[in-house]
């Protein structure tokens, strides 16, 4: 039975929020149940709100600092933190791109990737999408993020 919310209010990127509200219909069984919850949360924010979610994220490759404990994980596992020039060029200019066009910052659970092929394939195909598909695409993939990150915890 899950009743504490303090292990799991980093599940989300710098916005404990998500897992706080969450938290009114604890206790949870078990995770299944508390990611559920979690992403009935951020169904229900109002859209500043998830806006401020998706940005929340930091880009992909980008050498800035600092990134939290779980996404310098997830980024280094990716081989995101160790760009040759040109991958950190090709990076950069995707994600000021990508911001550019849609106001946010580009996010894939990058630990479902099979690498930095796969996640530069990805993004520059989710390049096509309109702003509301894409939007929608960062929400899931913000999911699967937590739902990673929720399975590291042990509470």
């Amino acid at each position: 039975m899950i009743t504490n919310a303090g292990p799991f209010l980093g599940l989300f990127e710098h916005s404990p929020w998500v897992v706080e509200r969450a938290f009114a219909a604890a206790p949870f069984p078990d995770k299944c149940a508390l990611h559920a919850a979690m992403m009935r949360v951020v169904e229900d924010a109002t859209a500043a709100e998830r806006l401020a979610l998706i940005r929340a994220h930091p880009e992909l490759g980008a050498r800035q600092a600092p990134l939290t404990e779980a996404s310098e994980a997830e980024q280094q596992g990716a081989g995101l933190r160790a760009l040759s020039p040109e991958e950190f060029a090709r990076f950069t200019a995707l994600n000021e791109t990508y911001r550019e066009k849609f106001g946010f910052p580009f996010i894939i659970c990058v630990r479902l990737q099979p690498g930095k092929t796969a996640i530069l394939e990805q993004f520059a195909k989710r390049l096509e999408n309109d702003p509301d598909i894409e939007k929608a695409q960062a929400l899931r993939e913000i999911g699967s993020i937590a739902w990673l990150r929720l399975q590291d915890i042990n509470p």
